[in-house]
């Protein structure tokens, strides 16, 4: 921060002159980062491999069971019984005075969306709309994998294209049913054919028996999935964990990924061209192919290190302990059904707006509607998943993240980036350049946060529709 102050009243005190000079010496800096940046990323690998893997229980069998079989989500009295008996037990503890959701998720609005969920809320009628899209499993590594596959009406003259949709943590497959009929049953000149997918150890695909499923071998997986499917090249779209698996998609089979389109970004942080449009951007943004929105979103009214730091490091304590303990802190949340609302629906807050943690109720109603966010709660809950669902984070962060291949690879597929302002973190589209390589939509989002499909199914519909149409030239 001292830094900017610094530069920022060095600026202000040079005389014209002074400033003609610098912007000069600026834009000379700025050719040679270019030059450095294409001869640089010129000898970067243009794919990560395959590689193979086994996941589930003992030893991996001779053959394999390709079989693809229907599934559809149940319940039983016992089980609706067995939750309604641990809600009743619930322990609250009072909330301090005027904190809002600054601690975490406020204990007097928990008790009404725990009322709602004990005498309003119906999980057999919500399991009915779980089941109104085709679903299925299949055995791919050891592992029975879920995903929904729904293909749109026959209507003439529509192209029809296949679309993977990855979900992130802790969303779901039930994030995409707002976003399904737009995409399946669109009147458009085009429309998708949509296979979304559990990862494994979410929901109701089997979690991995063995250590290291990672993003490398979930990728893998949905390759194969998708393969067996009968697609050679297809779709991808993700947002939170389901962009990096897409991404990472993309980086070990480009031949058969049409197109990449996320929600949300990552880059390195690393590098002097960073450094230098974080202290240089808010200032001379176009020295650094910043806009006006990027600056805006990036530095807001509080500053770089305030807004991109500070606020991610108040925000990632679940990561932290998700990445080394997760089976510790899996455990209480594992065992009570109020514990693991509170837990995942915080994020749901949050993640939407970081204003919410202002607020009582922390805008959860504003967005989205106790039964819908409760579905996602009971995905978590009737299948056990909450415990092997954190584990991927650990399986991900166990090692050093920057030696982790995928990490100097970049994607040259055609790449479509949707950048909602609430999402935790911005990533300006010069900076998504050093890893997408062949961007061909970048867009401000007018609204929305980090569950973008659930937020906001029609921006991210339209955003998707309009990216594919450039990349197959409609």
């Amino acid at each position: 921060m001292q830094t900017i102050e610094v530069l920022k009243q060095s600026l202000s005190s040079l005389d014209p002159t002074q400033q003609q000079q610098l912007l000069v010496a600026g834009s000379s800096v700025a050719v040679l980062l270019t030059c450095y940046y294409w001869v640089y990323q010129g000898t970067k690998t243009k794919r990560i491999p395959i590689g193979d893997g086994w996941w589930g229980a003992g030893e991996k069998p001779q053959s394999e069971d390709e079989k693809v079989f229907p599934f559809q989500v149940q319940t039983s009295d016992e089980e609706i019984q067995d939750l309604y008996d641990r809600i009743d037990r619930t322990r609250y503890t009072e909330p301090l005075e005027d904190t809002g959701f600054q601690y975490g998720f406020n204990s007097t609005y928990l008790k009404k969306v725990v009322s709602h969920w004990r005498h309003q809320f119906n999980w057999k009628k919500q399991i009915a709309i779980l089941n109104k899209y085709p679903q299925f499993k299949t055995n791919i590594e050891g592992l029975d994998v879920h995903f929904i596959h729904v293909r749109p009406p026959h209507r003439e003259g529509q192209r029809v294209l296949p679309l993977m949709l990855v979900h992130g943590w802790p969303g779901s497959v039930y994030e995409f049913y707002r976003i399904l009929p737009l995409l399946t049953n669109s009147l458009d000149s085009l429309a998708f054919e949509v296979i979304c997918p559990s990862i494994p150890g979410y929901g109701f695909s089997e979690a991995p028996h063995k250590q290291g499923f990672d993003t490398l071998a979930a990728a893998r997986v949905f390759h194969k999935l998708m393969e067996r499917l009968g697609f050679s090249d297809y779709y991808l779209q993700g947002g939170d964990w389901g962009a990096i698996i897409t991404t990472n998609m993309a980086q070990m089979k480009p031949e058969c990924v049409k197109g990449l389109h996320l929600n949300m970004l990552t880059n390195n942080m690393r590098g002097f061209g960073v450094l230098f449009s974080i202290l240089i951007g808010r200032y001379l943004p176009w020295l650094v192919g910043f806009t006006r929105e990027d600056v805006r979103r990036l530095f807001g009214s509080v500053g770089f290190m305030e807004k991109n730091i500070y606020e991610i490091i108040r925000e990632t304590g679940y990561l932290h302990i998700q990445g080394t303990k997760p089976d510790s802190a899996g455990c209480g949340v594992n065992d009570s059904p109020v514990g693991l609302a509170a837990y995942i629906l915080e994020k749901f807050s949050t993640w939407t707006d970081f204003n919410n943690r202002d607020l009582e109720d922390g805008g959860l109603e504003r967005k989205f509607t106790l039964d819908d966010l409760l579905t996602n709660i009971m995905i978590y809950w009737t299948t056990g998943s909450i415990v092997s669902s954190m584990r991927f984070y650990k399986e991900n962060l166990k090692t050093n993240i920057d030696n982790r291949l995928d990490n100097h690879t970049g994607v040259y597929v055609p790449t479509g980036l949707a950048a909602f302002p609430n999402e935790v973190r911005h990533v300006p589209q010069s900076w998504a350049r050093d890893r997408f390589r062949n961007i061909y939509s970048y867009s401000y989002m007018p609204r929305g946060g980090h569950f973008a499909a659930f937020e906001e199914p029609q921006l991210l519909a339209d955003d998707l529709l309009q990216f594919v149409k450039k990349v197959e030239k409609l």
